[in-house]
């Protein structure tokens, strides 16, 4: 249609080589025209490039996973790449079946939020040196792979101190899946920001949400109903965040009157929250940037041998949900 040879068709889409301004704007008409795509796999099996990056992520109805793809597909797209997307659920096997299909798919690497526990990670399937992983917010031993942290232990207790220094001593958590490396950090940074005030610990308030909102709920439920309840609450990401304030309101109990309450992941809605949530915000944009950077030192064949490792510290964003402790209630 253009009346010009496939040389010059390829050299105009690919921007391989110089093309006239005539012959140029004839191929694009002719493009425009007859709808023409160029054939990715055909493409990709002349490279040994898809330009496709992999991204399987524990939970996308999680705020701070959604604000992560959205970072993570900003960037991949400036350099040239596209993002193929998956969602775990925070399940091990639907995990390793999506890492299957990425490879079927033969994307060039892919950017992973893990969701087993550490045998799981003996997979061979996890250990292919042709398809480089990295790892965000969550790391194992049995991954050997570049990874990209939060730190998770000084978060908990820069949260867990606030709670402290307004008074509080009767102190509740609601915690992540103990497998999680990242969940455990925060259990962690917990108990050591009360054993360092020489705070006691109740096992009674130490509750399993599993970074789900139905189970915080339940948990939260259970444990403020009492009258012994405690005075405040260290939740370990936003999910069970929204669970624990559905509880309270339900329950008939007022934050931070009755309950001060301080989380980690910041999200959108913390503002729109009555009252306003304390939280500890992560860096996601950073988080994100340095993934994809990662993944294509990798690719380019610029990263160092042996695995690279970035830790990025929080932020406390203090809000309205946490108030000093009455003296009535302290005693």
């Amino acid at each position: 249609m253009a009346g010009v040879s496939t040389a010059t068709v390829s050299a105009t889409i690919n921007q391989s080589a110089y093309v006239s301004p005539e012959l140029r704007r004839r191929v694009e008409e002719a493009v425009q025209q007859l709808g023409y795509a160029p054939d990715g796999v055909a493409r990709s099996l002349k490279r040994g490039r898809t330009h496709l990056i992999g991204l399987i992520v524990a939970d996308i109805t999680n705020p701070y996973f959604t604000e992560l793809v959205h970072v993570i597909e900003q960037v991949a797209q400036k350099a040239g790449y596209s993002v193929l997307l998956c969602d775990a659920d925070e399940t091990f096997a639907r995990e390793a079946d999506y890492l299957r299909l990425m490879r079927t798919h033969r994307v060039d690497g892919v950017i992973l939020s893990p969701t087993g526990r550490v045998a799981d990670y003996q997979n061979p399937l996890y250990r292919d040196p042709s398809l480089p992983l990295v790892v965000v917010d969550r790391v194992n031993p049995n991954l050997h792979t570049d990874a990209v942290l939060v730190d998770n232990f000084t978060a908990a207790v820069d949260a867990t101190r606030h709670l402290l220094d307004l008074g509080h001593r009767r102190i509740a958590t609601i915690t992540g899946p103990m497998h999680l490396l990242g969940a455990s950090e925060r259990l962690r940074g917990f108990r050591s920001a009360l054993e360092d005030r020489g705070v006691p610990l109740d096992d009674n308030f130490i509750r399993l949400g599993n970074y789900r909102e139905a189970d915080s709920f339940d948990q939260s439920m259970d444990l403020f109903a009492g009258a012994d309840r405690p005075t405040a609450v260290f939740v370990a990401n936003n999910h069970m965040l929204v669970g624990v304030m559905r509880a309270l309101a339900q329950l008939g109990l007022a934050c931070p009157r009755d309950v001060s309450v301080v989380g980690i992941d910041d999200f959108a809605w913390a503002n729109a929250f009555t009252p306003k949530l304390t939280t500890v915000r992560q860096p996601v944009r950073d988080i994100g940037e340095t993934a994809v950077r990662m993944l294509l030192a990798r690719l380019n064949g610029t990263a160092p041998p042996e695995p690279v490792r970035e830790t990025f510290s929080s932020t406390l964003m203090v809000r309205e949900s946490c108030a000093p402790l009455e003296p009535a209630k302290a005693g």
